[in-house]
């Protein structure tokens, strides 16, 4: 790792480290845009393996880092690169199911493509080797640009392996189907990072604020045993509560707004 790389590393931790303390939609631009260059990796590679434009995977992908950024907690020791890829991924997966069922291969496409391949093995037998893309065309009387497409549109056509191959990690490669989400998993995952978020929210607030919140809701007291145990009187109890609360909500806030990458 150089340097720079390293530097760059750094200051994204320590933003991210800011963003959990206090959220805003400020913070998380500055982390979109340090961290762009991820999602224009992974569109990067996607685009290649279908037929939509890298722009309109690169715009999905922001969706996933802006998940991957809310979701986040530094504290457990994870590299927020190895944290975001499969949210980036995911957004961009689902984007490219929902939209198959309209992906249409024209007839003259897929009689080109079938005609290639008879193409392809003639010319092996000539050439001695796999022939190139210009190769195949000039033998089927057709334009390069013409043969890459229904290539590429038959391909699209075809499912994936849920064993294929969709990164590969330094330790190990990323299959497909270990990007795709396991409902149950989904649902925990989802029920753990509310209650971070509510965590984060609750130890913003001040000590008896907190406390009464905390002895109200979590330990299922009444207010009467909360004033006694604060040193406060009930309906100061009852002010506190909903105060804080009303806090919670602005703290957790920005996390549902919108932001431009």
């Amino acid at each position: 790792m150089t340097a720079s790389q390293s530097s760059i590393r750094s200051n994204s931790m320590e933003l991210l480290m800011a963003y959990q303390q206090n959220p805003s939609v400020s913070l998380r631009n500055k982390l979109v845009r340090l961290n762009a260059g991820l999602v224009r990796k992974i569109a990067h590679r996607v685009s290649h393996q279908c037929a939509e434009p890298y722009e309109d995977l690169e715009q999905i992908g922001y969706l996933g880092l802006i998940r991957a950024i809310e979701r986040f907690n530094p504290s457990q020791g994870c590299a927020f690169s190895s944290f975001a890829v499969p949210y980036i991924r995911g957004e961009m997966l689902h984007f490219l199911r929902d939209r198959s069922s309209t992906i249409k291969v024209p007839r003259r496409w897929q009689d080109l493509q079938k005609e290639g391949q008879r193409a392809r093995a003639e010319l092996i037998k000539t050439l001695g080797r796999p022939p190139y893309d210009h190769e195949i065309a000039e033998y089927l009387n057709v334009s390069v640009d013409e043969w890459r497409e229904a290539r590429l549109a038959t391909r699209n056509r075809l499912p994936l392996s849920l064993d294929a191959t969709v990164s590969q990690q330094i330790d190990s490669p990323v299959t497909l189907g270990e990007t795709l989400p396991d409902s149950h998993y989904q649902s925990l995952q989802r029920l753990e990072e509310d209650r971070q978020q509510l965590q984060r929210a609750l130890n913003q607030l001040e000590d008896k604020t907190r406390a009464a919140i905390e002895f109200v809701f979590l330990n299922d007291l009444s207010r009467k045993e909360v004033a006694e145990r604060i040193g406060v009187s009930p309906m100061t109890v009852t002010r506190r509560i909903q105060r804080g609360l009303e806090q919670m909500v602005a703290i957790m806030q920005p996390q549902t707004l919108g932001t431009e990458p």
